[in-house]
């Protein structure tokens, strides 16, 4: 299966720069097989029964891009400064992250970044176009000056169009966000608000949450044209036995499991691989679902559309069935439904 087999051409004015307001005032392109309503992810309760289960992701989002600069000393009467901006990747261990350097050639090993007087890191290692980075303060402290000095990392898609601001540190983060380490959101669960998890509540559907950390890699383009050959980047990820438990007595009971988001259902299908049973999991993910997978976990996706020749369009092929997602993805830009992390929404269901 080739990588332009999951191409299509969207009109830039579909790509959605803003959330809209509600969160769930977000459209919602239902698809059950080759049959599609056009809705709204406030009815999303009609569209599901009573035993159903939604399983959300709880990571949250750091506040990861940093503004600094790098000065460097001439001779005893010049000072060379050079602006430089980091994106943290991942914690290696307390007080050191991988991070995207910009722009990387700019700093030498064992020069420092400083962000603010009291906070700056310096550069241990460089690493597959990556800069590997010591900070001068750690846990509570380490945290705190990310709120106060870092911008959400946008994606790529709006971060050429904009700049990050305040009104993204709310917009860009899920309400219920929990466990601090990802460096983008799980973008499907943006569109829920407390009136709806309430209404859903009311209708008997039940949730669970799972944690997947989700990173810059999830931005990545896959360059193999055999997909085959891609090789997906590692995520880290755990269910715990509370949440193994809930999802076996719905499937028991007769209940659909849906995940909402990508990420929530590579972990699931991650922690179901041995054996083809659900199990406790914790550990790093590079699970790659493609057309031919099947499915063991997951009984429907809710999930934003998303970017041509991506991981993702392969995922979403992989459950609905390739042609299947063409006249879905053909059907929302007719519609002129909203694409990407800020955009609208769609319920599968093979």
């Amino acid at each position: 299966m080739n990588l332009s087999d999951f191409d299509f051409q969207l009109p830039e004015e579909l790509i959605a720069t803003r959330p809209v307001n509600p969160r769930s005032a977000a459209r919602l392109l239902v698809a059950k097989g080759d049959n599609f309503d056009d809705s709204f992810v406030s009815d999303l309760p009609g569209f599901l029964k009573s035993g159903d289960r939604l399983v959300f992701n709880d990571t949250k989002v750091l506040p990861a891009r940093l503004d600094g600069f790098r000065s460097r000393f001439v001779d005893v009467n010049n000072v060379a400064t050079a602006k430089i901006e980091v994106t943290l990747l991942a914690s290696k261990k307390e007080s050191i992250w991988s991070a995207l350097i910009k722009p990387l050639r700019k700093i030498r090993v064992g020069e420092k970044i400083t962000f603010d007087k009291s906070f700056e890191a310096i550069l241990i290692d460089k690493v597959d176009g990556q800069g590997i980075l010591h900070f001068n303060k750690e846990n509570i402290e380490f945290l705190d000056r990310l709120e106060e000095l870092g911008a959400m990392p946008l994606p790529p898609y709006i971060a050429s169009k904009r700049q990050a601001d305040k009104r993204d540190n709310l917009d860009y983060q899920t309400i219920f966000a929990e466990k601090i380490g990802s460096v983008a959101a799980p973008t499907a669960s943006l569109h829920f608000d407390l009136g709806l998890l309430e209404r859903l509540k009311k209708k008997g559907v039940e949730t669970s949450f799972v944690t997947l950390h989700v990173g810059a890699g999830t931005f990545l383009p896959v360059k193999s044209e055999d997909i085959r050959q891609h090789k997906m980047h590692a995520e880290f990820g755990e269910i715990n036995q509370k949440t193994v438990d809930e999802i076996r007595q719905t499937k028991k009971n007769g209940g659909r499991i849906i995940p909402v988001g990508t990420t929530a259902l590579r972990l699931l299908e991650t922690a179901a691989q041995s054996n083809d049973i659900l199990s406790e999991w914790r550990g790093e993910t590079d699970i790659f679902i493609y057309p031919g997978y099947k499915f063991i976990v997951a009984d429907g996706l809710m999930t934003n559309f998303h970017l041509p020749k991506s991981t993702l369009m392969m995922l979403v092929s992989a459950l609905m069935g390739k042609e299947t997602i063409e006249s879905i993805y053909n059907h929302a830009i007719t519609k002129k439904y909203r694409f990407f992390s800020y955009g609208d929404s769609s319920l599968l269901f093979p």
